[in-house]
């Protein structure tokens, strides 16, 4: 049995065994309200069991459940049948998915996850698996959630993710 940090406690996020463990943590501990960005979506970004019953556990938790997912390239994720944009495509008002189209925005490296307790997984370089975590530190938090918000507020729709009504 793993003991858990004092809340306020950083979470180890150097190598990709404590960046998953790190956003597990951080998803266990997600009431209603999740933001995610990540440039690139592939496999081994939420798409594992445990991800996808946390996330599905958050949007299916009731009245103000929200998950926000910023990605640059929403296409590819569909076209690799993510398992996330599986989910997001059968609950559609509660797992929106938008596409930053400002240059700054898209030449941005970092990868965030941040949870609705103020906790929070940053990524400076999406590309590389070293980061800081914590499972609430508003400090930390506030910026990175404003910035977060400020691109989210600049990006689009990513209509090709939206499921077909026929």
């Amino acid at each position: 049995m793993s003991v858990l940090p004092a809340p306020d406690a950083p979470l180890p996020a150097g190598n990709p065994e404590e960046l998953a463990a790190a956003r597990q943590v951080l998803l266990a501990s997600t009431r209603r309200q999740l933001d995610i960005r990540v440039p690139r979506l592939d496999d081994s970004l939420y798409a594992g069991a445990e991800e996808l019953t946390e996330l599905r556990r958050i949007a299916t938790g009731g009245r103000g459940a929200q998950i926000r997912l910023l990605l640059n390239d929403p296409g590819t994720a569909l076209r690799d049948g993510h398992r996330l944009i599986l989910l997001m495509q059968r609950l559609p008002s509660v797992i929106q998915v938008r596409m930053p189209v400002d240059e700054v925005d898209l030449g941005n490296p970092s990868a965030y996850l941040l949870t609705d307790s103020g906790g929070y997984l940053f990524q400076p370089d999406a590309e590389r698996p070293q980061g800081r975590a914590a499972r609430i530190d508003r400090p930390g938090w506030a910026p990175l959630h404003q910035q977060f918000d400020e691109m989210w507020e600049r990006a689009e729709r990513a209509r090709m993710l939206q499921p077909l009504d026929l």
